[in-house]
């Protein structure tokens, strides 16, 4: 009786495809898109406020690039700015000072956000750019003197209502700039991949963009963005020497040009219709962003959030370093054992990788934060880290003070680094911290494409008949929590059904249903728990259940029709055939 339904959840997974191999979006060459072009060899980034040019799918190589001496940094490409006057730069780099930093603004962002300001998106708008207000204004004027413009707002907003995946205003705006990156540009908006490709954030908002195509043209959103055009310029303008010293500095500090890494870019996006106390930074593959809601006229670097672009900026220095050094920082996976009591987000307390390099960027930020600041605030800085979990801070910022007096850059030094760390000495002083009851969260978020393959893996084993390779790669995913838990738990509760183990696979749609927020493994999992109770003779609860994934993925077509079939008659397999 279960064959069927077996062949059914089958098919479901025959049809997914292999994930780009380059984790970073692309653009369209006639559309102003979040993704810079990324630079070849020799050739500078371009990046202006009223065209980017495309992608190029290029995999990070980790492998420098070819160096030429130079006398100026690479500042960062921005809109009709020029270069300003720098002090000394580290030598060695890139030929015809080639940048993979961009500083730009994007009309993909700047639509994506104000329509959710429509939609009460309305954090610290009393302390924005009045930019955001006016756009706002506008906005409402075109809306108030259309019904069709009201409609898309209305089906716009419901989207946005029912898709709240956290209860903080700021969290719940990131998944919506993590689908912008990946969008193509006005006036259409569409993901530029497939969905399981996606980001797990912008997964689960993938549909978002038909309606946002519609609300663009209705709302009128191209003119408004039009007329805006020089204020953007001039949040450009302000931002742009502050971020070419930023990188400056962090270059000579390191004695690593920025250009090391052919293939990797470094992208800042500027826009008004967020909140000027939040800053949005994220890790795609070979891939950094980072998007700031600029304050009125204001030029410190605080209200700038220098800091936090600092920060990103040093991830994408660090993290190939780390890459590099697999085996020596596996070496200290034994660490992790003593900060399963710190307070730290959970990609920490699993990846060893993720942790030393958190431990490594705070120790610079720590150890280079103003000329003035007393070393015993340094010191205070350095245990306040290892009491929220960071617990190679110390070891580390002991380390870069003594590479300050080495003339070996950080890409020579940083092995050694990674070696003279004691692995008794660190576990001992671990133990004896008493760690703070919450940690400052982390800025970046990481999106790993290699994370989203072993998911996509799973279901390629199952489709071609290996629930036992499907099964150990989704408890894998499971047990490290790479990826979307639901979605793991969704693959196992297939596997329970390929199995013929009704009551398992009943269980883990459950746990799948509880643990997701992507509305295909909503929709999906309603639709086959109704199936199971159906073939148990539980109609009324498996009615339920169809009723629920209409709720949860009735905008897919294939559950929308799934689930109207379950609530038409009762689930029946089909009979099997009879031999001849």
């Amino acid at each position: 009786m279960f064959a069927a339904l077996t062949g059914l959840l089958a098919s479901s997974c025959a049809g997914q495809d292999t994930p780009a191999q380059n984790g970073s979006p692309r653009t369209s060459a006639s559309q102003d898109q979040p993704a810079p072009k990324q630079p070849s060899e020799g050739e500078p980034a371009q990046s202006s406020s009223k065209q980017n040019q495309p992608a190029q799918d290029q995999p990070s190589q980790n492998q420098p690039a070819e160096n030429q001496p130079s006398q100026s940094p690479p500042a960062p490409s921005s809109s009709k700015q020029k270069q300003p006057q720098q002090r000394q730069a580290p030598q060695n780099q890139p030929a015809q000072n080639s940048t993979p930093i961009t500083l730009d603004n994007s009309e993909t962002i700047f639509s994506v956000l104000t329509a959710l300001n429509t939609c009460g998106y309305d954090l610290d708008l009393a302390i924005s750019d009045p930019t955001r207000s006016n756009v706002r204004a506008e906005v409402q004027r075109n809306i108030q003197g259309s019904a069709e413009a009201r409609a898309a707002q209305a089906a716009v907003c419901d989207f946005y209502q029912r898709h709240v995946a956290v209860r903080d205003a700021n969290r719940n705006l990131s998944q919506y700039i993590s689908l912008a990156l990946y969008m193509d540009g006005a006036p259409h908006f569409m993901p530029r991949m497939k969905e399981e490709e996606l980001p797990p954030d912008a997964a689960a908002i993938a549909g978002f963009g038909t309606l946002m195509e519609h609300f663009y043209e209705k709302a009128g959103l191209h003119s408004i963005w039009e007329r805006h055009r020089r204020d953007y310029a001039e949040a450009v303008r302000r931002y742009h020497e502050p971020l070419a010293n930023m990188v400056l500095d962090t270059e000579v500090y390191l004695k690593q040009p920025s250009a090391q890494y052919l293939g990797r870019t470094f992208t800042i996006y500027l826009d008004f219709m967020g909140s000027p106390n939040e800053t949005d930074a994220r890790n795609y593959g070979a891939a950094y962003y980072v998007v700031v809601f600029p304050a009125p006229n204001t030029t410190s670097e605080s209200a700038l959030k220098m800091n936090q672009i600092r920060h990103t900026f040093l991830h994408y220095e660090m993290d190939p370093l780390a890459d590099k050094h697999y085996s020596s920082i596996k070496r200290l996976e034994p660490l992790l054992q003593s900060v399963q009591r710190a307070p730290l987000e959970e990609s920490f307390k699993t990846d060893i990788s993720l942790l030393v390099t958190e431990c490594l960027v705070r120790a610079i930020e720590i150890r280079t934060t103003g000329h003035k600041v007393e070393e015993a605030m340094r010191a205070q800085a350095v245990d306040d880290a290892v009491k929220q979990g960071y617990i190679l801070t110390r070891y580390f910022y002991d380390a870069v003070v003594a590479f300050e007096k080495d003339p070996a850059g950080i890409r020579g030094e940083y092995g050694g680094m990674l070696e003279n760390v004691d692995l008794r000495k660190e576990e001992k002083a671990a133990s004896l911290v008493q760690f703070a009851s919450v940690a400052s969260p982390e800025l970046v978020r990481l999106s790993r494409p290699e994370e989203r393959r072993m998911l996509i893996t799973a279901e390629k084993r199952l489709a071609a008949g290996d629930p036992k390779g499907a099964q150990e790669l989704a408890q894998a995913a499971l047990d490290r929590k790479i990826g979307d838990q639901g979605r793991a738990l969704f693959i196992l509760a297939e596997v329970a059904v390929a199995n013929k183990n009704r009551d398992g696979a009943q269980d883990n749609f459950q746990k799948a249903i509880a643990s997701s927020k992507d509305p295909t493994v909503l929709g999906w999992s309603h639709v086959y728990l109704g199936r199971i109770l159906d073939m148990k003779e539980e109609r009324d609860a498996a009615v339920e259940h169809y009723r629920a994934a209409l709720n949860t993925g009735g905008e897919l077509p294939e559950i929308k029709a799934a689930a109207e079939r379950g609530l038409e008659r009762a689930y029946e397999p089909p009979a099997k055939p009879q031999p001849q």
